[in-house]
């Protein structure tokens, strides 16, 4: 499936210097020249090396390193953690040899990639894997643009550092101009065994949580809130078994977050000409950490998300989930030092750059906000999440937080969802394509934000920049509650882990439908879908963008349109690691 429109729907001249006008660049259909083809561009475009396609060699090791100060032995790709970037372009076909030099099998998945599906990299599902010693040669058309990356599929290498950022170049101009670009890779690092990690969340979810309520917080609340209402929200996070401030599974208690692998204090700068427009590709290829990302004192326009183009939207700040991309444009005039400054969701900590015209210039770290708390949000009080109306969640009778009890379904009773093919009646009725499911929060920017400090980027901004080519309006909707048990830490689609599911889940060749995701419990999920294309119907109509990725939020029921026109067998699901490891997860076939 190709990602860019049919001729009947190329962009034209107009549409081009419309997009222009929107961003504030003047004609982007003259001078369009993308910082790949300016050597000074790339000379601080990513600390790991560039290496360049179609023809691409990888090796896979463990190696000593340097982490924040200490010594580390990360997963390497070509010598570096996390490796090096992959520059391919749209139209070539690509040939990447991997050779695994680990003691244990490893993979590669092309994250965001429309490829064939023996060529997608996930062990089990679409081929064996890597073997020690052995080489995989992956070979498959470059068929899209945009702003992607690559992480291991097997078990938990993507914690100790197996991934790196991949870019597509377009074969045809974007309808946006720039001068220079930089890849600002995000991920969270810790010198734990990532399967200590895992025995530690079985063993309490709140392990990694030092951030929990003291009386001074209650005496707070209760001086702005009421005694009342903050007895009432104390008493049903009691009754839920969990804490407000339970918003990151692992957090900075054991995390060092890192910027293109570089920790806060080692100040990564990113280089620019006072006058300059410069393309910030921002990846989240973390295990489990949300990054809210914003540049002190700039301006940015969001031009892309998951690779796909969409309608300027100038932001001050935007959260990235767990696998998302998004590229935005600045256009830094002063002869000065900014920020690259990405707060994890839970405050305990963040990544941090500079984007500078010198090295060894340095901006302040702005001031760090508050603990997040889900606190009164959580009780409806700003209208985000009203608990008595989440998705059919009944908290009055919540007593271990089993979320396999907790929806209008039973899931303990509940059919193979493999084997649905709802009709509406058990879905509901059959909205419009575009139109927004109730229930959804596309208008949220999500737990943690002032919504009168700055202007921060929703799902209901995104728009993509021209109508996708099958307008077809959807046969049949598929229905899944993302479901958990918080205190044996289990996490499943429709109250079934992974290994107690009967087979996949069916999509019919070339069938148009629509998936809803009902997000039964009170952890945000990335919901990601290997081999096509998820619409977003967040209300934009034709215009509804394109993701890999998609954020659910706490008692969020979103819905998405998909054309299932990839035959072969699919990996779906919660991009967290450890949600994904402890039952997240389920086979899409398409026949």
């Amino acid at each position: 499936m190709a990602t860019s429109p049919p001729p009947s729907l190329s962009l034209t001249r107009r549409q081009i210097l419309k997009g222009g006008a929107a961003l504030g660049l003047g004609s982007a259909a003259s001078g369009l020249t993308p910082a790949w083809a300016n050597p000074w561009g790339q000379s601080n475009l990513y600390p790991q090396g560039v290496v360049d396609g179609p023809e691409i060699a990888l090796d896979i090791r463990r190696r000593n390193l340097p982490i924040n100060g200490r010594e580390a032995r990360p997963i390497c790709i070509n010598g570096t953690s996390p490796g090096p970037l992959l520059r391919l372009k749209e139209g070539q076909d690509a040939v990447l040899r991997v050779t695994n030099l680990l003691d244990e099998p490893t993979s590669i998945h092309w994250h965001g990639l429309i490829l064939p599906t023996e060529m997608d990299g996930v062990p089990g599902i679409s081929f064996a894997g890597i073997g020690p010693g052995e080489t995989f040669t992956y070979r498959f058309p470059v068929c899209q643009h945009g702003t992607y990356w690559y992480h291991s599929h097997s078990g938990l290498q993507e914690q100790l550092g197996h991934a790196g950022p991949l870019i597509i170049d377009a074969a045809e101009r974007e309808p946006f101009r720039y001068d220079r670009e930089h890849v600002l890779l995000l991920t969270d690092w810790s010198f734990e065994d990532p399967a200590s990690i895992f025995r530690n969340l079985k063993t309490g979810e709140g392990y990694y949580n030092y951030q929990e309520r003291t009386i001074a917080d209650f005496l707070a609340d209760v001086r702005e809130n009421g005694f009342k209402e903050t007895a009432q929200m104390r008493a049903m996070w009691a009754q839920m078994r969990m804490s407000s401030r339970d918003i990151a599974d692992v957090t900075g208690s054991t995390y060092t977050y890192l910027l293109n692998g570089h920790a806060p204090g080692e100040n990564w700068t990113a280089l620019f000409k006072p006058g300059e427009r410069i393309r910030l590709r921002v990846i989240n290829g973390s295990a489990m950490s949300y990054f809210d990302v914003r540049i002190p004192g700039l301006k940015m326009t969001v031009v892309a998300a998951d690779g796909q183009p969409v309608q300027p939207v100038p932001v001050d700040e935007f959260r990235i989930g767990v696998a998302e991309t998004y590229d935005v444009l600045v256009a830094p005039e002063a002869d000065t030092a900014y920020t690259l400054f990405a707060e994890a969701m839970d405050r305990s900590g963040y990544a941090r750059g500079t984007l500078a015209p010198r090295l060894g210039m340095v901006a302040s770290i702005p001031e760090r906000r508050r603990i997040a708390d889900r606190g009164m949000e959580a009780m409806g009080a700003h209208g985000g999440m009203d608990h008595a109306n989440m998705g059919g969640m009944n908290h009055s009778s919540m007593s271990d937080m089993d979320h396999s009890g907790m929806s209008r379904m039973d899931h303990s009773t509940m059919a193979d969802m493999g084997e649905a093919s709802s009709s509406g009646a058990e879905a509901g009725a059959m909205l419009p394509a575009g139109a927004a499911q109730p229930g959804s929060q596309y208008d949220h920017a999500g737990i943690g934000f002032d919504p009168g400090e700055r202007r921060v980027l929703l799902y209901s901004d995104l728009k993509s920049f021209l109508p996708w080519p099958d307008r077809r309006e959807p046969e049949r909707e598929l229905e899944l509650h993302l479901t958990g048990n918080m205190e044996r830490y289990m996490w499943s689609f429709d109250g079934k882990k992974f290994s107690e599911v009967s087979g996949p889940i069916h999509f019919r060749k070339d069938e148009r439908l629509r998936l809803i995701l009902i997000n039964d419990t009170m952890m945000e999920h990335p919901i990601h879908l290997h081999g096509m294309w998820m619409e977003l119907e967040n209300g934009a109509g034709e215009l509804i963008p394109r993701k890999h990725t998609i954020n659910v939020k706490p008692g969020e029921r979103i819905s998405a349109l998909i054309t299932a026109d990839a035959e072969g067998s699919w990996a779906f699901h919660c991009h967290l690691l450890y949600h994904m490891d402890a039952g997240m997860f389920r086979v899409v076939k398409v026949s």
